[in-house]
């Protein structure tokens, strides 16, 4: 089956703090290890033998096909979206069109450590579920990053943070997705994000006395859509770059791995 990528490059609004720290207008277009992230991402989503296509959205997304990122605009497998109000929003008007159809994979921009492998196992964790999250427990990611902060959701047995990596298999998604826009200026908070979906869950989840997976489950029953945790086992996979100690951190990782540019 073949899946459509759709790489979110947009900013909230104002100036983004990582993006200024580096001169750059857009954080998609910060280098890391000599490599601008939109094009390290976009590398490693057509290696992904799964990905058929790739949408890149952003508010203006045409603006980031310069310097490390020009192939882009040359490159017959990646189209542009423009995104508006919200992520969630935009992602729903233009998923199931000719330009992005089901099924879909949501990933970000500043995620430079992402490799096929971590995306393989996202698509392949979601099973016969409409949406699938890919999450990393927080023992897998200290063991390997003991330093590294994360928002961590904790639950029964574990606590996990998100690896921006969503599979959105079937049009059922779009009801997730719309849910998800009514909420998603809750993304970190977490205590406040599960209480959308009722107090008695809220409960569970503060008194850790249910799993991540049936949290999920609740969660997803109550937009309509059957939702399941893909547990990754990439440390990597936890670590986005939203700050410069995020930046220095992953510049090590990729120089470890021999990728830089």
């Amino acid at each position: 089956m073949s899946w459509t990528a759709i790489l979110l490059a947009g900013q909230r609004p104002g100036v983004d703090p990582l993006a200024a720290h580096f001169g750059q207008e857009w954080k998609a277009l910060v280098p890391v290890a000599g490599e601008a992230m939109l094009s390290r991402v976009a590398r490693t989503l057509l290696a992904c033998p799964s990905i058929g296509r790739i949408v890149v959205m952003a508010q203006e997304p045409k603006a980031l096909f310069v310097g490390d990122c020009a192939w882009l605009a040359d490159e017959p497998r990646i189209a542009t979206s423009v995104s508006h109000v919200g992520i969630a929003t935009s992602v729903a008007e233009v998923a199931g069109s000719a330009a992005a159809p089901w099924p879909i994979l949501l990933t970000t921009a500043d995620h430079p450590l992402l490799t096929p492998a971590m995306v393989e196992a996202a698509i392949a964790g979601v099973g016969d579920a409409d949406v699938g999250i890919g999450m990393v427990g927080r023992r897998t990611l200290l063991a390997a990053y003991p330093d590294n902060r994360r928002t961590w959701l904790k639950f029964a047995g574990e606590a996990w943070t998100g690896a921006n990596l969503f599979a959105l298999r079937t049009p059922a998604a779009r009801r997730a997705l719309l849910a998800w826009s009514a909420i998603e200026q809750d993304r970190k908070k977490a205590f406040r994000l599960i209480w959308h979906f009722g107090p008695l869950l809220a409960l569970r989840a503060a008194t850790r006395t249910i799993s991540l997976a049936g949290a999920l489950a609740k969660a997803g029953a109550a937009v309509g859509v059957r939702a399941v945790p893909v547990p990754l086992p990439f440390a990597e996979a936890g670590i986005d770059v939203d700050k410069p100690s995020d930046h220095v951190l992953a510049e090590a990782i990729l120089t470890q791995r021999g990728l830089t540019a």
